[in-house]
């Protein structure tokens, strides 16, 4: 009797630390982002209610894939709207044809997402990365996150040091939980210190407004093609490097076709493009949200219950986030990453032949620049692979 309570207590710390991880990967990625998000769609010629009829509907999306993937496959696959992709449309400004011609350009996005799922030579094509540049990749877009706890050790002491004291004593004392005490300490920071402006949840919740998408040359050539090349390089190809370097190998083409599919749904909606989450998605795979890799898978699961959360109370959840410091919630996030990029880097560097090339994508990566519309990562996953396959050509013979 005493084993079998035992055996049960052990059941739910296990589940306890993924669906912790799962929490503040969907918070982290919602409070991040979400008001670039508005102020994209909004700079696409979206009404207000158009705007948060995109941003419910993406979050209903992205979390029914989180949840529906994870548990039919049992791995910690993570997906994310297209952060990139947002930060792109917001440089767009609104086409020809307005709104209506936006979501026919959203559409048009998902449906060469859902095709580089259906050719599976193009799915291949993009899953076939070499793993040290695979590493280093991951480790360049985890450094800046990572670096957040210091900084705000710096910039906000009374707050931020105590959450880093509280992870290193968890650490010491109970390593498993180290960041969901982390998560703890912060909600009760925020919780005692952040206040609500006057009228802050004045109105109605978000609804659901449908959009009748308008199909135009003008927006497909300025909007959909570069959306889905951004979204690809961006999100997609770090997404599977991400779960490569944590040791998942993943089958890219069904999560194409499914976040094609769920893309187009949203667009109806006035939503834009789901994919394979990047920095959130090594909370969710990494150590820290498990040390059995076959437990993590419930991290996901956690995080797509939190996006059906934030999206039926977007009000409530985006007037407390957008009134606490982004920078804390940065910090414990880079708190959760710490080990992931430790092990991004060892995983980069373990190969000499390949270590140059690894510095290279990785440096590169951590700049981020953006050069023709594309991210950092895309660039530094080209050098990386360029050098690589430089270094490897045999020189001609006599020379």
């Amino acid at each position: 009797m005493a084993e079998h309570v035992l055996e049960q207590a052990d059941g739910r710390r296990d589940y306890l630390q993924p669906v912790m991880a799962g929490a503040l990967a969907a918070l982290v990625g919602y409070a991040s982002t979400f008001t670039l998000v508005l102020a994209a769609l909004t700079a696409s010629g979206a009404s207000p209610q158009q705007a948060g009829s995109g941003l419910m509907s993406v979050c209903i999306a992205i979390g029914l894939l989180n949840i529906v993937v994870s548990a039919r496959v049992r791995l910690p696959v993570s997906f994310a709207w297209s952060t990139p992709g947002m930060a792109f449309l917001l440089t767009v400004g609104e086409p020809v044809g307005g709104f209506p011609a936006v979501a026919g350009a959203f559409i048009a996005a998902a449906a060469l997402i859902l095709l580089t799922g259906m050719v599976r030579p193009l799915a291949r094509l993009v899953a076939a990365i070499p793993g040290p540049i695979a590493n280093a990749m991951l480790a360049g877009m985890l450094l800046t996150l990572c670096l957040a706890p210091i900084t705000a050790v710096a910039e906000l002491p009374a707050l931020a040091l105590p959450i880093v004291l509280a992870w290193v004593l968890a650490l010491r004392f109970a390593r498993r939980y180290a960041v969901p005490v982390a998560v703890l300490v912060t909600g009760v920071a925020l919780g005692a210190t952040t206040h609500l402006p006057p009228g802050a949840l004045d109105g109605s919740w978000p609804a659901f407004v449908p959009v009748l998408p308008v199909f135009t040359a003008d927006a497909i050539i300025r909007i959909a093609l570069p959306l889905y090349i951004v979204t690809m390089a961006s999100q997609n190809l770090p997404g599977l490097a991400v779960m490569r370097a944590n040791g998942y190998e993943l089958k890219p083409a069904p999560l194409f076709v499914l976040t094609g599919i769920a893309s187009g749904a949203a667009a109806l909606l006035g939503g834009f493009t789901s994919n394979l989450a990047a920095i959130t998605a090594a909370i969710c795979a990494g150590p820290e949200a498990h040390p059995d890799p076959d437990k993590r898978w419930p991290a996901p699961i956690a995080a797509g219950v939190t996006y059906l959360l934030l999206a039926g109370g977007a009000s409530l959840a985006a007037a407390f986030i957008a009134a606490s410091p982004p920078l804390l919630i940065q910090a414990v996030a880079g708190l959760a990453l710490l080990s992931s990029l430790a092990a991004a880097l060892s995983g980069a560097l373990g190969e000499e032949e390949a270590r140059l090339p690894a510095i290279f994508t990785f440096v590169t990566t951590a700049s981020g620049i953006t050069l023709l519309g594309v991210g950092a990562p895309f660039w530094g996953l080209v050098g990386g692979i360029a050098i690589m396959a430089l270094l490897r050509t045999r020189p001609l013979a006599g020379a």
